[in-house]
């Protein structure tokens, strides 16, 4: 057995054998069906995916059954994995500034043709929203080397009663306030707004702006002597920016900091004690920094709450591009793009498991030695890539020592409706609203 199979099967096994028996055979199938790419050629389809493994009949029906309705979830996978990762002593967590990043985001699986598909997810090239799985990820972000890696720890579905993204957010966002330990700091992309921090108790954040973001100070002007005294704080205006043809010039910074960036003179311009516009007179203030870097063409404007430098500060939100990792790893490394489910659970568990496996494809090919692709490949680099195609040569190894309880649960099944009818349960109104 090849060094890199049998490594990726003792992640695997270690990862399920805690689950139920039979449940935990059926879904490492379905994983190792997935971190070998069997869903690129199959155009996402699980079953043939499945049987291209190698697999007997008899258990590809299990993995099947193991994925839509066995007794497993996200949270029972993440957090061995976590653990694993920790036991192992390769990942080593990011420390700016003695923050450990805490990095948040959603990614969505696209399903137009989903018939009763609720939930949708903006989608760039169209400019629109569209129907969608869409999965929030809470990862803790570390490296391998010199390798950045993200470790993820949650996974927040839309909720059933209002799928709406501005509700996964909320939800999202109160998930990670919960899991943020004191020495962790969440970091999060224009798409969460200071306001929704604040009011789910984030007191520890690193959050990009929109470029014609406005603040206001914290503390009112002095009193002059004429007139009412001022209750509010003046308008801050980081950038400036045109409104109807007319320029509206930035106001002036509190502090400006300047350093050096690979040869590069990076310069960030600081606001202390600001509150949004339309904030009380409790409300937490933030500091905001505008990182002008001449290698791009637009400002980098960022909020926190934290007692940084500006420095600290740019690194903790470029350790956020380690959560953008994981879709990609999910989606097109290993075909997960598409997708051919339509039962209501099954739409949400393969997206999350499909998550799961490109993070430890990503980490099992940045902890095993780089593959070349052949003679010519004389410089390789620890990429998921490289090992997926190593992977996918290789039959599901039927000659790896599992664990006595992973095995086929013993019962009697021969009663029991097979193919199609053996799949179609009648729970309620929402199975026909989610059929292809």
């Amino acid at each position: 057995m090849p060094e890199p199979v049998y490594r990726m099967m003792t992640l695997l096994s270690t990862l399920t054998t805690a689950l139920p028996m039979g449940t935990n055979l059926g879904l490492l199938h379905v994983l190792w069906m997935l971190v070998s790419g069997q869903l690129l050629t199959t155009r996402g389809a699980v079953i043939p995916g499945l049987s291209a493994c190698g697999l007997p009949v008899r258990a590809v029906r299990r993995a099947w059954t193991a994925l839509g309705q066995g007794a497993w979830s996200s949270a029972t996978l993440l957090r061995p994995w976590e653990r694993l990762v920790a036991a192992e002593g390769h990942w080593q967590a990011s420390c700016q500034g003695g923050y450990h990043p805490l990095a948040v985001d959603v990614t969505g699986f696209w399903r137009p043709r989903l018939h009763g598909c609720p939930s949708t997810h903006y989608h760039a090239a169209a400019g629109k929203a569209l129907p969608a799985i869409p999965l929030g990820l809470v990862v803790r972000v570390g490296a391998v080397g010199a390798q950045r890696l993200a470790v993820p720890t949650m996974l927040v579905r839309a909720a059933p009663d209002d799928p709406r993204p501005r509700a996964q957010e909320r939800l999202l966002v109160r998930a990670a306030v919960q899991q943020c330990g004191p020495h962790d700091a969440l970091v999060l992309d224009a798409g969460f707004g200071v306001a929704l921090l604040q009011e789910e108790g984030a007191a520890r954040y690193v959050v990009r702006l929109a470029k014609n973001s406005t603040f206001r100070r914290a503390n009112p002007p002095p009193y002059r002597g004429r007139g009412r005294p001022p209750t509010r704080g003046e308008v801050v205006r980081p950038l400036a920016r045109r409104y109807k043809g007319r320029l509206r010039a930035a106001t002036p910074p509190d502090q400006v900091v300047s350093w050096s960036d690979h040869g590069a003179v990076v310069r960030a311009e600081v606001w202390h004690d600001l509150v949004l516009p339309t904030a009380g007179a409790k409300a937490t203030a933030v500091t905001v920094v505008a990182v002008h870097d001449p290698r791009y063409r637009e400002p980098l404007l960022l909020a926190t709450t934290l007692p940084v430098t500006p420095q600290d500060l740019r690194a903790l939100y470029d350790d956020r591009w380690a959560v953008e990792h994981l879709p990609l790893a999910a989606k097109q490394m290993i075909g997960a793009a598409r997708q051919f489910v339509h039962a209501p659970e099954t739409c949400q568990r393969l997206p999350e498991l499909a998550l799961i496996a490109g993070a430890i494809l990503s980490y099992a090919a940045a902890t095993t030695p780089a593959i070349p692709t052949g003679f010519w490949d004389r410089a390789p680099q620890p990429t998921a890539g490289r090992l997926r195609r190593v992977l996918a040569r290789v039959p599901f190894p039927t000659d790896f020592p599992l664990a006595v309880r992973m095995c086929v649960k013993k019962v009697r099944t021969d009663h029991l409706p097979t193919g199609f009818w053996g799949q179609r349960h009648h729970t309620g109104p929402t199975d026909d609203a989610f059929a292809a």
